[in-house]
């Protein structure tokens, strides 16, 4: 198998996406909500692929929003069969990247309270817990933590 880096998706990458989404997630997006963010720009989504010449298949992507300088992670998702490789951290790391070339000044998100493993990537890349929102998520009523990343300001030439 080969693995490409992260590629910026678009529109026509929905489907894929959608897949990638019932693989992960129990409470999903739709595909009109996915659209609306891509065709409005309120959003964008970078992606891993991985196959061979026959073709290639979405393996994780992370979607997240930049607006009025303040980032929002809006989802993480690796495929079951493709996790504890890297990628989230690729993913998440192309992110912040952007995030700062726009000078981005904070970026927020919120996890499930039982997902350790994206609580423990989300503090290794500087993020920190700064509340919590009680019953938050819809399918059982889940706490969500919200975490919080303030970007440092880029130092000023003279």
């Amino acid at each position: 198998m080969q693995t490409s880096s992260c590629a910026l998706l678009k529109v026509a990458d929905i489907e894929d996406v959608m897949a990638l989404e019932a693989q992960c997630f129990r409470t999903r997006w739709t595909r009109e909500q996915f659209l609306l963010g891509l065709e409005r720009g309120a959003f964008r989504i970078y992606g891993i692929r991985e196959g061979n010449r026959e073709g290639s298949s979405l393996v994780a992507y992370v979607a997240f929003s930049l607006i009025a300088r303040e980032m929002e992670i809006m989802n993480i998702a690796t495929h079951p069969e493709h996790r504890r490789k890297g990628y989230a951290a690729l993913l998440l790391a192309k992110a912040l990247e952007t995030c700062r070339q726009e000078q981005a000044q904070e970026g927020f998100l919120e996890v499930r309270c039982t997902n350790l493993g994206a609580i423990d990537l989300y503090k290794k890349f500087g993020f920190t817990q700064v509340g919590t929102r009680k019953n938050y998520y819809p399918d059982n009523k889940e706490d969500a933590l919200l975490f919080k990343l303030d970007f440092p300001v880029a130092a000023r030439s003279r």
